[in-house]
């Protein structure tokens, strides 16, 4: 599957600029996407966790916010308002803290189920996931992509998949008009983009 995607990708770069069709071809096709073991409320307050940060930085944050509960999966009864001090100590800033709780607090309401969540549509699972206090379209663009295995989604509020792309073909052209000729498989043009640039998403 992943073969037929690269070739789509190879003949989308073409039309658009050598530079970009090398930068794609010197990748070969992407592994396949698997899906995650996290629940995903828990995978939600790690992706916020590590926004704008190193992933050394990241890992090591959330390290310390998981030994905030001695059960993983109830990690989430862990992020109230009685333990914003305990959650600043890990390294997070006050507005991540605020996150986290709004996050843990959607999940106590029922509306961050994973399957339910999974039946919508991309765009309907991100409007969900944008009513919650501090998440944002880049959030619900990285969970529909990493969590959900989405394959048609161009994050176009990612600062590397962005730059990345218009230095690859050009600053002239907005990069979504650039990624619709990937379509249906934009997802995979961000990841060929992250790979290129050699780094992890950021916000």
């Amino acid at each position: 599957m992943t073969h037929h995607i690269h070739d789509h990708a190879l003949s989308a770069a073409e039309a658009l600029s050598p530079e970009l069709f090398q930068a794609i071809e010197r990748q070969g096709a992407l592994e396949a996407w698997s899906p995650p073991q996290t629940p995903f409320p828990v995978s939600l307050c790690r992706s916020v966790a590590g926004q704008q940060l190193s992933v050394k930085a990241a890992a090591s944050i959330w390290a310390r916010v998981q030994t905030l509960s001695e059960h993983p999966e109830g990690l989430l009864d862990a992020f109230h308002p009685d333990r914003h001090e305990a959650l600043r100590g890990c390294g997070l800033s006050g507005a991540k803290v605020k996150t986290l709780i709004a996050i843990a607090d959607a999940r106590r309401e029922g509306w961050l189920e994973t399957e339910p969540l999974r039946a919508m549509s991309p765009q309907a699972r991100s409007d969900r996931l944008v009513e919650i206090w501090g998440v944002g379209r880049w959030t619900a663009d990285m969970s529909n992509i990493f969590y959900f295995g989405e394959p048609d989604i161009w994050p176009d509020g990612d600062v590397t998949a962005r730059k990345t792309l218009e230095k690859l073909t050009s600053k002239r052209r907005k990069t979504v008009r650039t990624a619709a000729r990937f379509a249906p498989y934009r997802s995979f043009l961000a990841r060929y983009m992250w790979r290129h640039a050699d780094a992890p998403p950021d916000a």
